[in-house]
Parts: structure tokens; sequence; C-alpha cells
């Protein structure tokens, strides 16, 4: 069986960087190329709108597939660019249109290059693409800002990742034959369970011209101040963090100082250039963060200091409107998200008024909490498709 990136990087480590930075095939990411390029005037115009395809190939059971560049809505609420990929079934729509699911994908990087546009494996790391293609539904996976167009990438920045999921949806509009309707899901593993999330908080605000049936997360950063502290002593920990702390410093222009050894800033840069692309990548990605067992934090504990507190709070997701259903799929052996941090957010959930399915995945660990739970997150969402009463397990 083919192990994502941060399973492998397990091998190195502790099993514990199997997966917030979990995204991989098995070769390295295509070079960037000038489809990414585009003047800052072109974002100029309504939000989701198409700027520019290009056509894919291997997508599954003969569907068209596109990489597209569209217009998104910054943090500071300035138009900018977002790349990403759109899949559409064989065939003319049926009468009614085809549903919409959009897909957010797991850490793959910080920078351009990492962009899941460019990997060449791509449809494969979709997790439940073949099932929901053979369903009829259009799938719209976005690489969120920074990734593929210029960065830096708000990395594990909810709102940045929450309107690209949003707005990669709208984006078929503008496709000749995909014939989508205003009926969507969302579906997300880890940093896009995150995004996933905050997507569902934005929609009827952000996006109300759509209409969101559910959200499905496997394995999602909900609480980011426990994810961090709770791994900040293992490998996998120093990855996620010095992700956070190098995008957060330029998106944020939170100060490193007092926080960050200056003798780890050399090779956090270096461990930011470099893409979670296959077993080679992992291995250089091991020996880069070496150093960082020896000096990395000046404090015990990040998250207790501001603005990194402040942040993380900003960052960890909230409830959904009332009534909104949710599908969550959790590993029992999951060492980045632990389980009682999504149990506790299924709670959360619960008392907001979502009926939630709780999908609990025994010695699954967190690489592969999208992949065993597909079936049942690509079945729930076609019975919210249908207009089926949602499940739910809350009190049970």
């Amino acid at each position: 069986m083919r192990r994502t990136g941060l399973q492998m990087l397990s091998l190195f480590g502790r099993a514990v960087m199997a997966a917030l930075v979990m995204f991989a095939g098995l070769v390295a990411a295509r070079a960037q190329s000038p489809f990414y390029d585009a003047p800052a005037s072109l974002a100029d115009g309504p939000p989701g709108s198409l700027v520019r395809q290009e056509p894919m190939d291997g997508a599954p059971l003969g569907a068209s597939s596109y990489r597209v560049l569209y217009r998104s809505t910054g943090l500071k609420g300035e138009p900018i660019l977002v790349s990403g990929v759109v899949i559409v079934p064989q065939g003319p729509p049926p009468p009614g249109g085809r549903p919409i699911v959009a897909w957010a994908h797991p850490t793959s990087g910080i920078v351009p290059r990492c962009a899941p546009s460019l990997a060449i494996f791509l449809f494969q790391q979709i997790q439940g693409l073949r099932s929901m293609v053979a369903r009829g539904y259009i799938v719209a996976a976005t690489d969120y800002p920074g990734l593929g167009t210029p960065g830096p990438h708000p990395y594990l920045v909810g709102e940045s990742e929450g309107r690209a999921v949003l707005d990669i949806v709208r984006v078929e509009r503008d496709l000749p034959g995909a014939g989508g309707t205003k009926d969507f899901t969302l579906w997300g593993h880890s940093q896009g369970g995150q995004a996933v999330l905050f997507a569902g908080q934005l929609a009827p605000t952000y996006a109300p011209d759509l209409h969101l049936l559910g959200v499905a997360a496997a394995a999602p950063a909900t609480d980011l101040a426990t994810l961090m502290s709770d791994d900040i002593n293992s490998v996998g920990g120093k990855n996620i963090t010095a992700m956070t702390l190098w995008s957060w410093h330029r998106v944020y222009g939170a100060a490193l100082d007092g926080v960050l050894d200056p003798r780890a800033l050399p090779v956090i840069d270096r461990l930011a250039r470099e893409c979670i692309e296959g077993p080679f990548d992992i291995f250089i990605r091991q020996r880069t963060e070496r150093p960082l067992q020896k000096y990395f934090l000046t404090v015990p504990d990040p998250t207790k200091r501001e603005p990194w507190r402040s942040l993380l709070e900003k960052n960890s997701a909230g409830t959904l409107p009332a009534g909104m259903p949710v599908f969550l799929a959790q590993g029992t052996v999951d060492q980045i998200i632990r389980p009682a941090v999504t149990r506790a957010y299924m709670g959360r959930l619960c008392k907001a008024g979502s009926p939630v399915k709780m999908v609990t995945l025994p010695n699954i660990g967190h690489g592969r909490a999208a992949q065993a739970s597909t079936m049942a997150a690509v079945n729930w969402m076609t019975d919210r498709f249908a207009g089926k009463p949602a499940p739910n397990d809350c009190g049970g």
C-alpha cells in the first residue's frame, strides 16, 4: 500500500508527523509553469470568477479536469488569485444539474511550488474522487492561497482557507458544460478538515449564493493550541510549529523575538521551502529538521505567549450554523489530532444544534483517517444531496 508523506516521515521520527503534513505522492511535484503567474490587476472581479483554465489529463472515468486560476479574497479583504483543480464527470449534465463537492487537502507544504495542482498523483490523493465522479459530482479542489500563486501561504489560517474553498465551488459556473447546481458539500482532511469547518462557518455570509448541505471532516485540526503544545517535543510537532511560525510571522507580522532561538531561523527557512511529495523529500526534510532537536524555541510553550495565543484561538474552528449536518471521522491511535480533541469539538457542535455523525476508526492513525473513512463520507454526502434526514450521534 502506498504511504503518504508524513506516514513515511514517522518512520524517521515517532510516527508523529504522520500527517498534518501527510499530502504526498511517489515523486516530486512538477515544476511551476507560467499558468500561475498573472498581474495583480486580474484579481479584480467577483470572488469565485475564473481568470484562466487549462485541461489536465488523468482524471478517472473519463472525467474532464481543469487546472484553474480564480479570484478570491485575502485576509485584509483585498482581491487575490488562487489556483486549484476542478473535475467534471463525463457527458452532459442531468436536467437538475450536478452537485458539487469541495475537497480540501491536508498539508503539502507552505511555498508556491508545493501546490497540490502541481502534484503528479493529484487525482489519487483526492480521497473518494473516483466514487464521487461515478455518482455525477463535480469535485473542486483548491490549492489555498500562496500555493501555486505567490506566497506566503497562510498556513492553518482558517479564514483564508475557507474563502478559497468556497470560491472554487463558484468556478464551475465559468467552465463550459460543467452544469453545477447551487448545492454543495465540503470534505477535507487534517488541515483540510480545518478548512472545510471554517468554510462552513463563513458560507452563510461569504457565499449566500450557494447552498451548503453538509460538512465532512476527517481528523480535522480544530484546537490549534492543543495541537501545537501536545506535539512540541516530537519530530512532527517541531515541523508543524516551524511551518506555523514561518507563515504567521509573514502573514500576521507576528514577532519571533522571545519565542524562537535565532540559531533555528536558517533551519526553519530551509524547512519552509521543502514540499512533502515523496520518500526522498521526507528523508531530506527529516535531515533538515535535525538541528531543531538541539535548539528551537526559547519558551516552554509558545501557545501561552502573545500574539501566538490569540492567533491560535482565532484559527481554531468554531461551531457551524444550527442545523448544519456534520460528519466527523477520527482514528483511535492518531498522535497528531488527539481523539479526545475531536470528541470535545463534536460536543461543541452538538450543543450548537448540528446533527453530527461520528465515525470512529479503530487502530487508524492520522495519515490514514481520510482514506479509512472515504466511503462512509461519500455515502453520507450522497444522502445529503438526496435530501435524507441527517444521522445524529449527539447524545448517543
